[in-house]
C-alpha cells in the first residue's frame, strides 16, 4: 500500500468511527455522494401517502389489517430464496390442513380467488379439458352449470362463483331446495355471514346437500375470530371452506385460505397459477405469501384470545370514558353475532346538543393530525361506529381525545 494511502485511512479513521457510533450523520460527512443503497427510504413519505389510525375496521380498501411480526419474518426470510412453488404450497397446504381439521387447503389469492378456485374444483375435477373450457358453454363439455343458494345469502360476493360460469338458484325453503336440484346442480353454497338472513342454517344445508349427492360449500371470509371457526365447518361436513387471510388473522392481505376435502383442493389447484390456460392464471400467490399466511395462521391459532378480547374491552372502557360524559352523547357497544365479531361502537348524540353530521365529525376525523378513520357512512346522521381491534397499542388514547374534543366543540 502507499504511504498516501496510510495517511488517507489514517485520518478517516475518526470520522468512521463516530459514523459507527452514531455521532456523525453519514449524509452530513459524504453530503449528496451517498449512494442511495446506504439510506434508508420512506417511500410513505416519499409518495406523499397518508397513513391514518384505523378505528373502522378490517376493510380491504382500507388495507385490511397489519402483519404480525412473524408474519414480516417468513416473507423477508423466503424473500431471499428461491423454492420450487408447488413444493410451497404441497407443505403450507399439508400443516394448515391439520390446523384446519380439513383433509388439504392451499393459499390462494384472498377468500374470493378460494371461492372461485373451489368452485372450478367441483366443475372440472381433475378432467385437464374440463379446466380449458371454464368459464365458457359448460353443459356443452359435460360440466354441471347451477349452484343452489339461498336468497338471504346473496350480497355481491356470490359473483366469485359465477365468475366460473354457473348460474345461481335462489331457494329459500327446504322444498325449495328439493325441487331445485336436477342433473345440472353442482353444488349448494352457503354465505356464513348471512346465515341469519336465510330460513335454512348450517347443518340443515349440510344435510340437504348429503341427501342430494352434493358438495356444500361455505364462505366465512371475514368470520373469525372466535378461534373455532376455522375448524367449525370443516368438521361439521362442509365440502369447502373460503378463508380471507388479511382481516383478524393479520396475514398477507391478499391471501386467503381455501380448506376442504382432498378431491375438491387437488382439483382447485390444477385450476389455479402456475398452470396456465386455466380461470386461475392470474390468481397467483407467492411464496412468501405462502408462507407468510401460514406463520399467521400459526401465530393466531396459538395466541391467548383471552387477553386478546380482555384488551379490546380495555380500548373500548378507554374511549367510553372519554366522551359519554358530554351533554348530549351515548355510547353502545355491540359484538356482530357472525362477521367481524369484536366489541363494535356506536356513539351517538342529540341533534340539538351536538352540531355535527356521521359524515362530518368522519371528515373532521380524517383531516385531523394524526388522520383517523372510521365507520362514517351510512344512514344514520347523529351517529358514528368504530372498532378498536385494528388500533396499535395506545393509539385508543389518541382516537379518544380527538372524539371527546371534536364532540365537545360542536356541542351547544
Amino acid at each position: 500500500m502507499k504511504r498516501r494511502d496510510v495517511i488517507r485511512l489514517a485520518s478517516a479513521a475518526p470520522v468512521a468511527g463516530a459514523i459507527a457510533g452514531g455521532l456523525v450523520p453519514l449524509q452530513s460527512v459524504l453530503g449528496a455522494t451517498v449512494p442511495k443503497s446506504l439510506l434508508k427510504r420512506d417511500l410513505i413519505k416519499e409518495l406523499g401517502l397518508r397513513t391514518f389510525i384505523n378505528a373502522a375496521g378490517t376493510y380491504t380498501t382500507m388495507t385490511a389489517s397489519l402483519m404480525q411480526d412473524e408474519v414480516m419474518e417468513a416473507i423477508n426470510a423466503s424473500s431471499k430464496e428461491f423454492i420450487m412453488l408447488n413444493e410451497v404450497q404441497d407443505k403450507v397446504g399439508e400443516r394448515i390442513a391439520k390446523m384446519v381439521h380439513s383433509e388439504a387447503a392451499m393459499v390462494t389469492a384472498g377468500a374470493f380467488s378460494a371461492l372461485t378456485l373451489g368452485m372450478a374444483g367441483i366443475l372440472t375435477g381433475t378432467d385437464p379439458e374440463k379446466v380449458k373450457r371454464l368459464p365458457h358453454r359448460l353443459e356443452e363439455a359435460g360440466i354441471k352449470s347451477e349452484v343452489i343458494l339461498q336468497k338471504g345469502h346473496y350480497d355481491g360476493y356470490e359473483h366469485a362463483l359465477a365468475n366460473t360460469g354457473i348460474t345461481l338458484i335462489p331457494v329459500e325453503t327446504v322444498e325449495d331446495v328439493d325441487r331445485a336440484v336436477s342433473e345440472r346442480t353442482a353444488s349448494m353454497h352457503f354465505l356464513n355471514c348471512n346465515a341469519l338472513e336465510g330460513k335454512i342454517m348450517h347443518e340443515e344445508w349440510v344435510r340437504l346437500a348429503k341427501k342430494h349427492n352434493l358438495p356444500a360449500t361455505i364462505d366465512i371470509a371475514a368470520d373469525v375470530p372466535p378461534v373455532e371457526n376455522l375448524w367449525k365447518y370443516n368438521d361439521m361436513g362442509f365440502s369447502f371452506v373460503a378463508l380471507s387471510g388479511g382481516k383478524a388473522i393479520r396475514g398477507p392481505q391478499s391471501a386467503g385460505v381455501l380448506m376442504g376435502t382432498r378431491d375438491i383442493v387437488e382439483a382447485a389447484r390444477l385450476n389455479n397459477s402456475p398452470n396456465g390456460v386455466t380461470i386461475g392464471r392470474g390468481m397467483k400467490v407467492n411464496k412468501e405469501e405462502m408462507l407468510g399466511m401460514y406463520a399467521a395462521l400459526d401465530h393466531y391459532i396459538n395466541q391467548d384470545h383471552d387477553k386478546e378480547w380482555k384488551m379490546w374491552e380495555d380500548r373500548v372502557a378507554v374511549i367510553d370514558e372519554a366522551v359519554s360524559h358530554i351533554d348530549g352523547v351515548a355510547v353502545t357497544v355491540t359484538v356482530p353475532p357472525i362477521a367481524n365479531h369484536s366489541p363494535k361502537m356506536n356513539i351517538s348524540w342529540k341533534k340539538d346538543k351536538i352540531g355535527l353530521t356521521r359524515k362530518s365529525l368522519g371528515e373532521k376525523l380524517r383531516e385531523g393530525d394524526p388522520s383517523i378513520e372510521v365507520i362514517s357512512w351510512g344512514k344514520e346522521d347523529n351517529s358514528i361506529d368504530l372498532t378498536v381491534f385494528m388500533l396499535k397499542p395506545g393509539q385508543e388514547n389518541i382516537v379518544a381525545k380527538r372524539l371527546q374534543q371534536e364532540l365537545s366543540r360542536a356541542s351547544s
